[in-house]
């Protein structure tokens, strides 16, 4: 009798528990609709083929709800987008729970170098800059998602990711072939001008009559340094206000490390061909042999204080003087990013296309009524020593990172997370909204046509060979977190005038060398340092390639071309 009660009792827990399953499964499919019809819509993704994608989630989800996953990003639009809105939507689709943190730059680097150096558990993931990518794969201390997704994350990774699509994964790949970020958002620092100037019949003509060629996109940097001259000096002012031929900042901060790092000697060509980071040495000037960093000063064959080095440094504090605003020594990088909208300054070698969104506010001096702005970006301005095959200059490219001490089962729900905000389902409308695009089918697609003339060019850039050319700090840097501040600390010397350029770069080089010779005795990493032994400069300087020796004329003749060409080039 009582056996018999017990299967009664047994049957009507069967279908209460299943019931109650099926209703909270049509909550999550209800909720998904809603998503979908409400915000995630333009889609490169029919409506059927999104609710397929989301079921997927609902489904994947089902041991992780309850959850709640911690991760931290940088503070920019994209990501504030992900923390206010997709978080939510995550968690109503799925009912994990997701406390997405968004901080600055510095921050997030300090905390996940807190998290894999010391081995105390802070966040379930990370959307780190891919610049930490020589870092990662010879710490091993962050999860290889190339074995993760086939393997302990198999049944939790999305059958329609789609990496092929990805346009940035190239610069999240370790020289061992292994992926080790997930690209979640990407920009470039790009040349920014007003177009508006530069085709007024008056401004072409003076120019040319200066000059001895037009007025338009600087192809070198003898050409932007002509046109900062001009616009401030020989212009001076327009419709009653002053105007300046260039803008840059100097607050000392790791804001100012980035504008170096990132990747202003690359643009001078003190590396090597080769991309994406140069080839053996990089943008940073590090020198690498058979994987294993060999030195960063000239007398070890690096490049960090050869005369391409210098002339960068030397030209950025004249330009900095003579052509930016007073007092742009002072500023950091969102104060000056935030400066152009004042409608005062002619160009910039130097604009993050992060500020797009910011820029392109009806209202301002620099947009027009309808809405399209008056100023655009093309490919930036090489320097004297830059040559054909390198590098011309940085695309961040934030990147979901998951380290090995965060335990497995908090790992899954988080790598659901980050799949679903880099999704199909998601991904166009987080672009419009961020203009932080990842993916090629985004960009390729009807809804980037018709945004393009609003845009200024961003989406002519992304769709053109260009974007391979403007890479992230690569594999050659074995430990970001460690040698980075050495650029910050350093550069503000010589803008001070505490030390000449040649100075400041000698002391870069030391610090960096000094950072790899602790990181070979310490032979605690991957393909770790082994430093070459010093050498006279001479050495280094007459051999083909990178260091390179001093050019008898540092400043040719400027030449110029239209954006059509400039995007062309690339092709």
């Amino acid at each position: 009798m009582y056996a018999h009660r017990n299967l009664i009792l047994m049957i009507c827990i069967f279908f209460m528990t299943t019931a109650f399953s099926q209703s909270t499964e049509k909550k999550f499919k209800k909720r998904a609709l809603f998503w979908i019809e409400n915000e995630f819509s333009p889609s490169t993704l029919s409506k059927k083929e999104q609710i397929k994608e989301l079921d997927w989630f609902i489904k994947a989800s089902r041991p992780y709800r309850g959850t709640t996953i911690h991760v931290i990003s940088e503070r920019i639009d994209t990501h504030i987008y992900e923390a206010k809105v997709l978080a939510k939507a995550f968690k109503e689709i799925t009912g994990i729970s997701v406390i997405h943190e968004t901080t600055g730059e510095d921050d997030v680097v300090r905390k996940i170098e807190t998290q894999f150096k010391k081995g105390i558990y802070i966040y379930d993931a990370y959307i780190n800059d891919s610049d930490l990518i020589g870092t990662h794969f010879r710490s091993q201390r962050v999860r290889p998602l190339s074995v993760f997704m086939k393997k302990e994350g198999r049944r939790v990774t999305l059958p329609t990711l789609d990496l092929d699509d990805f346009i940035g994964l190239k610069f999240t790949t370790g020289p061992d072939g292994i992926l080790y970020q997930l690209p979640d958002q990407q920009f470039a620092n790009l040349y920014w001008y007003r177009a508006d100037w530069f085709a007024r019949v008056d401004l072409k003509r003076k120019f040319r009559d200066l000059y001895g060629y037009e007025l338009n996109i600087p192809v070198n940097w003898s050409a932007y340094e002509d046109i900062a001259e001009f616009f401030t000096i020989h212009v001076g002012s327009i419709d009653g206000q002053q105007v300046y031929g260039h803008m840059d900042y100097g607050y000392q901060g790791p804001s100012l490390g980035w504008r170096f790092s990132d990747a202003w000697l690359s643009m001078a060509g003190a590396g090597d061909k080769g991309l994406p980071n140069g080839t053996p040495v990089d943008e940073w000037g590090i020198r690498v042999e058979n994987c294993r960093p060999v030195g960063a000063s000239v007398e070890r064959g690096g490049a960090a204080n050869g005369p391409a080095a210098v002339y960068a440094l030397t030209k950025f504090i004249e330009w900095l003087k003579k052509y930016a605003p007073p007092g742009s020594n002072k500023l950091n990088f969102t104060q000056s990013g935030a400066l152009s909208k004042k409608g005062n300054i002619a160009q910039q070698i130097f604009w993050y296309t992060a500020f797009t969104s910011a820029l392109t506010q009806k209202g301002l001096p620099i947009v027009y009524p309808d809405g399209t702005p008056k100023w655009r970006v093309a490919p930036s301005p090489h320097g004297a020593y830059w040559q054909k095959g390198m590098k011309l200059g940085y695309q961040d490219a934030g990147s979901w990172t998951f380290l090995k001490s965060t335990p497995l089962e908090k790992v899954k729900p988080a790598w659901l997370y980050a799949q679903f905000v880099v999704s199909k389902t998601v991904s166009l409308k987080k672009t419009i909204v961020g203009l932080t695009p990842i993916r090629k089918s985004d960009l390729n697609s009807k809804v980037m046509s018709d945004m393009s003339p609003r845009l200024g060019g961003l989406v002519e850039f992304y769709r053109s060979n260009a974007r391979n050319y403007w890479t992230p700090t690569g594999t050659n840097v074995p430990d970001y977190p460690l040698m980075s501040p050495g650029w910050w600390k350093t550069m503000p010397k010589a803008i001070t005038g505490e030390l000449s350029p040649q100075e400041a770069m000698d002391e870069l080089a030391d610090f960096l060398d000094d950072k790899l010779l602790f990181l070979e005795k310490e032979g605690k990493i991957a393909c770790a340092p082994k430093l070459n032994k010093k050498r006279k400069r001479s050495y280094w300087l007459y051999k083909a390639g990178s260091p390179k020796a001093r050019l008898i004329n540092e400043k040719p003749k400027g030449r110029t071309i239209s954006f059509e060409d400039a995007i062309g080039v690339y092709k």
